[in-house]
């Protein structure tokens, strides 16, 4: 899972990359990342488990491994890209995929140990945000400009999807932030504008879904109980309990933008700018707030086995214990 900031960061990036001499930073991406002195304190902007290792990437194609439950990280042996990596998944403990700026995406098979490159494309900066597959064979990536790329045969080829054109009219150009799918096979894409796009076809088809809220929605899930659960700008925050066809507003207590919502044991917690970390217990229709006393800008989280939280951030890996 833009996330890392997932959306925010990646685009400061992209500005940045633009202002550069033409090829400059383009080259530099498409080399294999640097081995870093202590990586677990760089930007990273997305986590996953793959089986029972925990799996985080980021700045400079840095992408960290930890075989601990969080307690201790090293970086993977071979990554061919030195872009920033927005988001990554596994759908077991030895196959998963990475996708970031240049439109780049990587594949493992051994549990992130060593990656190879699917695509990259230098010749213009349409950085992905996220990345989900929900099999060995079936993906879908999607980023800037409503950029969505599809696979049927584990990423070894790459198609571009064309989605419909949002109600009202108007180009088919929002950004979309991150991909998610629930136990029956829906998928579903938080993106700008307060809307979530779905799909009940494996992503041949796409609709747009109002959330009644109008600002950017950065992150979403499923939750064992069938709730689906987005959130974005200003701590905007939205519940959905039939598969999207209607949603309520939640009151999330906060106004700091969230970028990472993942399912606990039992309920959700959430994760944003100024330090921000929520839960909700599952029957509760009321929130945790805190704010950690160094206000982190937080990007992603995981769920260690005690079901304490392992935050990610700009500044790298931040437990709590």
């Amino acid at each position: 899972m833009i996330k890392t900031l997932v959306a925010c960061t990646a685009l400061c990036a992209s500005i940045t990359a633009f202002a550069q001499p033409p090829g400059t930073v383009a080259t530099w991406a498409a080399m294999p990342a640097h081995s870093w002195t202590a990586p677990s304190h760089m930007m990273l902007m997305d986590a996953t488990r793959a089986g029972s290792r925990m799996v985080a990437v980021g700045e400079h194609g840095v992408i960290l491994l930890s075989d601990d439950d969080g307690h201790s990280w090293r970086q993977a042996r071979q990554v061919p890209v030195s872009a920033t990596l927005s988001a990554v998944t596994f759908i077991d403990a030895e196959h998963g995929w990475a996708v970031g700026q240049w439109g780049v995406i990587l594949a493992t098979r051994n549990g992130g140990e060593t990656w190879e490159k699917q695509r990259i494309d230098i010749s213009v900066d349409q950085p992905l945000f996220s990345v989900l597959f929900t099999n060995e064979q079936d993906g879908i990536a999607v980023g800037l400009w409503s950029l969505m790329l599809t696979t049927h045969d584990g990423g070894r080829t790459w198609a571009r999807t064309t989605l419909p054109k949002p109600p009202g009219g108007g180009k088919a150009d929002r950004n979309l932030y991150h991909v998610f799918a629930d136990r029956k096979g829906g998928l579903y894409i938080s993106a700008e504008q307060g809307t979530v796009l779905k799909s009940s076809d494996g992503g041949a088809n796409w609709t747009y879904l109002p959330t009644g809220g109008k600002g950017t929605l950065w992150t979403g899930v499923a939750l064992p109980d069938g709730r689906l659960v987005v959130g974005g700008l200003l701590g905007s925050l939205f519940e959905s309990r039939d598969g999207g066809s209607t949603w309520a507003a939640l009151n999330s207590g906060t106004k700091s933008s969230i970028t990472d919502i993942v399912a606990t044991r039992s309920g959700f917690l959430g994760v944003g700018l100024d330090g921000l970390v929520f839960r909700q217990h599952e029957g509760s229709a009321s929130f945790e707030v805190h704010q950690r006393d160094d206000r982190a800008t937080l990007t992603a989280a995981l769920i260690d086995g005690a079901g304490k939280p392992v935050l990610f951030s700009q500044d790298g890996v931040l437990t709590v214990r």
